[in-house]
């Protein structure tokens, strides 16, 4: 049998006396913060549901949808006269500004059209 040395542990050594590894800053952004943000699918279903209540219209689509400095900024189809048949009901297109946490700050009337009509080229707006 050769002779090997056997590590033995002392009883009074724990984990307290070793060294910890550095404790990473805290993100300066806490998870409750980021809870408040909503992704892009939340600030979507949001400003219709805002811009619906304010208005008393049914939004029928987003048509633009974008991240700005202040928060966000979409411009939303919305039904604002329904005639029949139905390609002679009166669209609306609005654009919808929200903050960074998706609430609404502001909307405007862009235009007003005829749900069967186009725009003539060029016109974008």
């Amino acid at each position: 049998m050769a002779n090997t040395t056997r590590k033995t542990t002392d009883s009074n050594t724990s984990d307290e006396k070793a060294p910890k590894p550095p404790e990473s800053p805290e993100p300066k952004e806490s998870a409750e913060s980021a809870a408040k943000k909503p992704g892009p699918m939340a600030v979507l279903r949001g400003a219709r549901e805002q811009l619906a209540e304010l208005t008393g219209m049914t939004p029928e689509s987003v048509s633009s949808f974008e991240r700005s400095e202040d928060g966000w900024l979409l411009e939303i189809e919305v039904l604002e006269l329904a005639r029949v048949p139905d390609t002679m009901s009166l669209l609306a297109s609005y654009e919808v500004q929200l903050d960074p946490q998706g609430e609404l700050t502001g909307y405007r009337r862009l235009r007003r059209y005829e749900r069967g009509r186009s725009e003539p080229r060029g016109t974008g707006g």
